[in-house]
């Protein structure tokens, strides 16, 4: 560690149990001023806790925290706030029906009783544009996509001041484009002498902005590196205690028929405007199409229509040659059509449910889980025991509750169940967002054998290193219409990002 330097944040010895978890084994870290420091480890391996300890969520059951050399006790979020730490969370802390504006300034004590909003408009509208974090200060949150939101999340740490800012992995919801933008918001921080922890699982990441790496395996602080004395290999290999795979071998396609198709599609979104404009797609069996774009420009519309759960304004959708437009979720799902969401513990889950229940969702109605409207207990829970088993799904007990779970763990719950029930077609969004290198190495093995056994798969994903690693087409949406469709051998990535900016595939 560098001797010219005195640590602006140390946590010594720090200790977090829960029932039946040591989440967190006398974990010691070390951050200095203008630096940026990695934590990396695999889904469990207690990295958001040990922030939710730093920013006062959690309170450590041993060990101390240091601030500038001296002790601090931070017993609330408020407490880190007053310190000057402030964190993004992996899953968004917004109140989803208050505007953008409402939500930053939410909590704040130095506010007069009737806040003078222009002036706090006027202020977010500065801090978007230095940054290039763009996001309306009137609009609701619920109105944002999931990208939007993250950057509301980003945009409030600024606001309040934070000078040591927390990102529990921040770029899984963006583009590359917007992840060299973040970038840009850690160089203009650390040059002012402040300070950031950085949990990812992108290796180009981690080499690209941080000075330190600090790898957490089942608890326990296992290694702190410089940054540039190692490489994504020897990282990964600590994570996860093996080699990995950072690219699959995909066997040649023989798609078969059209399993999944719009035509001419236009969509609202939630505030009334068009999101999609003529959207036309065709997937066949044992083909995966994947779809590129910054967050906003209508793939969450296209997965919501495709599913159910958005009303085509005009347009049609098939699924296995049926006419299928505006038809209800349940009968989407009858269709044989799965779908991984983007929003996971909004949208995948029920929080206070159990991880059997979960696992259940899909199959609860049919043989053997139930007949004539009756449930067996007994043969939902060797279900679940099967795919806990077969996804490896980190959890104390198949009846604890699901919210309990790290993000990772609950994606993987998601993902076991929806391959599980896929009988066609997969809407796969950002299934790999948030997971360590070794489980998105085996969402993107199970993507390609539903690909294999002849499902067509919808992937949206804003990782296009995903998308050309295992998609055999690729499609950009701009503005909610489609720039063009690409073979993915033949796809590079500055003609994507191209497109990815409002230029249409000559």
């Amino acid at each position: 560690m560098p001797e010219e330097k005195r640590p602006i944040l140390e946590l010594r010895g720090i200790t977090k149990r829960f029932p039946g978890v040591v989440a967190n084994d006398s974990v010691d870290l070390t951050l200095y001023p203008g630096e940026v420091l990695a934590l990396l480890g695999e889904n469990g391996a207690g990295k958001s806790t040990l922030m939710n300890v730093l920013i006062g969520l959690y309170r450590q059951d041993e060990g101390e925290v240091y601030l500038r050399g001296k002790p601090v006790e931070i017993h609330s979020p408020r407490d880190s706030d007053a310190l000057g730490i402030g964190m993004v969370h992996q899953n968004f802390m917004l109140v989803s029906t208050m505007t953008v504006a409402e939500n930053i300034i939410l909590g704040l004590q130095d506010l007069p009783f009737v806040p003078q909003m222009d002036k706090v408009v006027a202020r977010i509208e500065e801090i978007s544009e230095r940054y290039n974090l763009q996001v309306d200060p009137h609009a609701s949150i619920w109105q944002l996509s999931v990208g939007e939101q993250q950057r509301v999340e980003i945009l409030k740490l600024i606001y309040r001041g934070a000078e040591i800012l927390i990102l529990d992995k921040p770029t899984a919801v963006l583009t590359p484009q917007e992840a060299e933008e973040l970038a840009h918001v850690l160089q203009v921080m650390t040059a002012e002498g402040k300070s950031a922890i950085f949990i990812t699982h992108k290796m180009d990441e981690v080499l690209s902005f941080s000075d330190w790496v600090q790898v957490l395996q089942h608890g326990k602080s296992i290694a702190v590196k410089r940054t540039a004395e190692t490489n994504a290999q020897e990282l990964a290999r600590l994570m996860v205690g093996r080699e990995v795979l950072f690219r699959l071998d995909k066997e040649p396609s023989t798609p078969g028929d059209v399993l999944l198709e719009v035509r001419d599609v236009h969509a609202l979104d939630d505030k009334g405007l068009p999101a999609l404009r003529g959207i036309s797609l065709q997937i066949r069996g044992g083909e995966i199409l994947g779809i590129a774009g910054v967050a906003g420009n209508g793939q969450r519309q296209l997965s919501e229509i495709v599913t159910g759960l958005r009303t085509v304004a005009q347009g049609e959708v098939l699924i296995s040659g049926k006419l299928m437009t505006n038809c209800s979720p349940l009968e989407v799902i009858q269709a044989g059509v799965s779908h991984i969401p983007a929003d996971r513990v909004g949208m995948g889950i029920v929080g206070g449910m159990a991880v059997s229940d979960n696992l259940a969702m899909k199959g609860y109605r049919n043989a053997p889980m139930s007949r004539r409207g009756i449930l067996y207990p007994q043969r939902i829970l060797e279900f679940a025991k099967k795919m806990i088993t077969s996804f490896q799904i980190a959890t104390p007990t198949p009846m604890t509750y699901i919210k309990f779970l790290s993000g990772g763990n609950i994606q993987k719950a998601i993902l076991a169940r929806e391959i599980d029930a896929c009988a066609g077609a997969l809407v796969a969004v950002y299934p790999s967002r948030g997971l360590d290198v070794g489980a998105t190495e085996a969402v993107r093995k199970r993507l390609l054998k539903q690909r294999a056994q002849g499902s067509a798969v919808l992937l949206i994903s804003e990782d296009l290193e995903e998308l050309l690693t295992i998609s055999d087409k690729v499609a950009v949406l701009f503005d909610g219409e489609v720039m063009g469709v690409l073979p993915s051998e033949e796809a590079e990535i500055e003609t994507l990002g191209l497109m990815m900016s409002g230029s249409r595939l000559s």
